[in-house]
């Protein structure tokens, strides 16, 4: 063995050798994360959940720790009444949604790579208008001068326009279906690309009907889509703002639009904060609940 073959061995140990504080260094590509998480995580919330005990007065907060606001609260039925509500409406809107997202999904799926993919393409356009315009456009449609009524009146079904199509619940959850159906449509669509359509083809070749391939593989399979569209659209529906607002006149009025009022005109911040906080209790709890299901690891990440 000469003297190059016995230094070589020692200068890759000598390269392999860990440097001193090396480790020290991972922890620290956190700090980044951390402190946005903090800054606008961490200390809202924290700051939210400290003026749920003022008081609110005249000339604006008063820091005097009280339980006022969460008496308040539950001794008014108007805000129970209102925050349950809110909770039936989304639910409702989370209902339907899923209801016609399913089938669109499976539609596109079944449909060749590029094809699927402009169809993909034609979900996504509305995202390139704004909110408030999709949701002002419901009102020439449906409102006692729109376009319903007049085909209604030309074709003689009425003898004069109805007002029954706008400012009420039902139209507050067809305005708030069609505003965020495509959070529904992607990740059911996502479940169902992921099926093996070999368990398909063994199904029929089993005797099974499409129905009962449907019932028994397709929506089982597609759970963790189906449930993860559940939790984006009832999460966005119970805090909408701009909808009820538009289409809701005053019986489609959700938790959402009182909450705004009470930080501006209102100046009631700590009844205010209290209202945001169960509002978010409930969002949390529901998460919780679907997640209960499949695991919120197996729904958003596919574990």
């Amino acid at each position: 063995m000469t003297a190059f073959d016995t230094a070589a061995p020692r200068a890759v140990q000598r390269d392999a050798a860990p440097v001193p504080g090396r480790r020290a260094w991972p922890p620290l590509k956190l700090v980044p994360g951390v402190t946005l998480l903090v800054v606008f995580l961490v200390v809202p919330l924290g700051s939210l959940f400290l003026i749920t005990f003022w008081r609110a007065s005249f000339a604006g907060v008063k820091i005097e720790w009280t339980l006022a606001n969460y008496i308040r609260l539950f001794s008014k039925p108007i805000y129970v009444d209102l925050l349950v509500k809110s909770i039936r409406i989304a639910l409702t809107a989370t209902f339907l949604t899923l209801l016609v997202a399913f089938p669109v999904a499976y539609w596109i799926s079944m449909k060749p790579a590029r094809r699927r993919a402009q169809l993909v393409f034609l979900i996504l356009i509305p995202f390139w208008t704004s909110y408030v315009v999709r949701t002002f456009a419901w009102i020439p449609l449906l409102g006692s001068n729109g376009v319903i009524n007049y085909a209604l009146l030309r074709l003689g079904v009425i003898s004069r326009p109805l007002d029954i199509f706008l400012f009420n619940q039902f139209t507050v959850q067809l305005g708030l279906l069609y505003v965020y159906l495509p959070y529904a449509i992607l990740p059911i669509l996502l479940s169902l690309e992921r099926l093996d359509r070999n368990l398909l083809y063994a199904a029929a070749d089993l005797g099974a009907t499409p129905a009962r391939q449907l019932r028994r593989i397709t929506i089982p399979l597609s759970l963790p889509g189906i449930l993860g569209g559940a939790i984006l659209v009832f999460i966005l529906s119970l805090g909408a703002y701009v909808t009820p607002a538009l289409l809701g006149g005053a019986s489609g009025i959700m938790i959402a639009n009182v909450i705004p009022d009470l930080f501006g005109a209102g100046m009631n911040w700590p009844l205010g904060a209290t209202l945001a906080l169960f509002l978010m209790i409930v969002t949390m709890a529901w998460i919780w609940l679907v997640g209960m299901r499949l695991g919120l690891g197996r729904i958003f990440l596919g574990d």
